[in-house]
C-alpha cells in the first residue's frame, strides 16, 4: 500500500510568472496582488511555513521578484472526509467479484481527490458504483495502489476489509505484479537491466521525485526494463516494479538518462535525441500533440484472490494515444533505415 510523508498534502494552488518587465517586488505583495481576497498575513504565514516557492525553491515573505520568476503557493488542501461524494462517471472495469474490482483507469484521470482535483476523481466514481468501500491506512476508501493523473492502465480496488488486508500486505510485500509499457528518449544500450536507486522528494522541487543513489535520503526503489522495440531516437520499454515509490518509473528512467517521452514535469516535453533538421522537429512536435502527456502504461497487473488463492493476471491493451505515437515513430524508424 502506498505510504505518505508530510509533502503529499501540498498542493499547487497558484501559479503566476512575471513578466519581462516586472520591476523587484516583494513576493508578499506580488501574490496579493493576483490572489483573490489573500491578505498578507495569510502569504507571510504561507512563506513562514515553505509553502512560497519562486523558482522551485522555497522563499520568505521579503523575496523580490523579478522578471521571469514563477511563483508558486502551495496550501494544503481540504479536509479529505468533504471531497468523499460518489459522482456519476464511467467507469472502465476489466474484472468484478464480491471482493474486488479490476479498473482500467484513462490518462487524464486523477486517483483521489487533491487540490486542483476536488471532484471527478476515480475514487468519486467508485464511490458511486459501489455502496461501500473499506478504508485503507490513509482513509481513501478501496484504494489499495495508484498510478499518476497521465498514466493509464490497471488498478485493483477492494471492495471488503478482508480484501483490503490480503492486498495491501501482497502490495507490502511485493508479491504482486506489475508491468509497464514507457516510450523513453534515447536507444536503451542493454536489452534488459535494473535499476536501483533510493527515490524521495528533490529538495530544490518538491513537486518532483528524484533519485539519492548513496541511499542517504528517500525510500529503496527497484524497477526491472527490458527493450520491447527500437526506434532510433526513441525505445518502446517494459518496466516491472518491484517497489512501488510515487514516480518511480518516471524518476529512475531519467535517471539513467531516458527520460519518458512527452513528460512534461521531468523534461521530456523536448527534443532530447535526434536531429536538427525541421522536419525532424515538426515529427516530434506532431508525436506530442498525439501523446500530450507521459508515455507510461501500467500494461499488467496480477496479485492471489483475497478468497480463493488463486493466482490472478489482468492486461489492458495500449490506448490509442500511446497507439498512434509509437506507430509513428515505426513509421519514421522505418523510412530512416531504409
Amino acid at each position: 500500500m502506498e505510504t505518505q510523508d508530510q509533502d503529499d498534502f501540498l498542493y499547487e494552488h497558484y501559479a503566476f510568472t512575471a513578466n519581462s518587465g516586472q520591476q523587484p517586488l516583494r513576493v508578499d505583495k506580488f501574490l496579493m496582488n493576483r490572489i483573490e481576497n489573500a491578505t498578507r498575513n495569510k502569504i507571510q504565514q504561507a512563506a513562514k511555513a515553505g509553502s512560497v516557492h519562486v523558482n522551485d525553491l522555497a522563499v520568505k515573505s521579503n523575496y523580490k521578484v523579478k522578471g521571469g520568476d514563477k511563483v508558486q503557493v502551495l496550501f494544503a488542501h481540504p479536509p479529505y472526509e468533504n471531497l468523499l461524494v460518489g459522482e456519476e462517471i464511467p467507469l472502465d472495469i476489466v474484472y468484478e467479484d464480491d471482493t474486488l474490482v479490476v479498473v482500467n483507469k484513462a490518462a487524464g484521470m486523477v486517483v483521489h481527490p487533491g487540490h486542483g482535483n476536488y471532484s471527478g476523481t476515480l475514487l468519486n466514481a467508485l464511490l458511486h458504483h459501489f455502496e461501500s468501500l473499506p478504508l485503507n491506512t490513509n482513509e481513501r476508501p478501496g484504494l489499495v495502489h495508484r498510478i499518476d493523473k497521465d498514466t493509464s492502465g490497471l488498478l485493483v480496488v477492494a471492495k471488503t476489509e478482508r480484501a483490503m488486508t490480503h492486498l495491501a500486505k501482497q502490495f507490502f510485500e511485493k508479491t504482486s505484479a506489475r508491468s509497464y509499457l514507457a516510450l523513453v528518449w534515447g536507444d536503451v544500450l542493454d536489452d534488459k537491466g535494473t535499476i536501483e536507486g533510493h527515490i524521495g522528494r528533490d529538495p530544490k522541487n518538491r513537486l518532483l521525485m528524484t533519485v539519492f543513489p548513496d541511499g542517504d535520503q528517500g525510500k529503496e526503489a527497484i524497477t526491472h526494463y527490458e527493450v520491447v522495440e527500437r526506434f532510433g531516437y526513441t525505445t518502446l520499454l517494459r518496466c516491472q516494479l518491484e517497489t512501488g515509490r510515487t514516480h518511480q518509473i518516471r524518476a529512475h528512467l531519467k535517471w539513467i538518462g531516458h527520460t519518458l517521452f512527452s513528460d512534461a514535469r521531468y523534461g521530456g516535453n523536448h527534443i532530447l535525441k535526434g536531429t536538427t533538421f525541421t522536419k525532424y522537429k515538426q515529427f516530434v512536435d506532431n508525436c506530442f500533440k498525439l501523446l500530450p502527456r507521459q508515455a507510461l502504461h501500467a500494461q499488467t497487473l496480477g496479485f492471489v484472490h483475497p478468497i480463493s488463492g488463486k493466482s490472478m493476471s489482468f492486461e489492458a491493451a495500449l490506448p490509442n494515444d500511446m497507439l498512434a505515437a509509437l506507430d509513428k515513430w515505426r513509421h519514421y524508424a522505418k523510412h530512416r533505415l531504409d
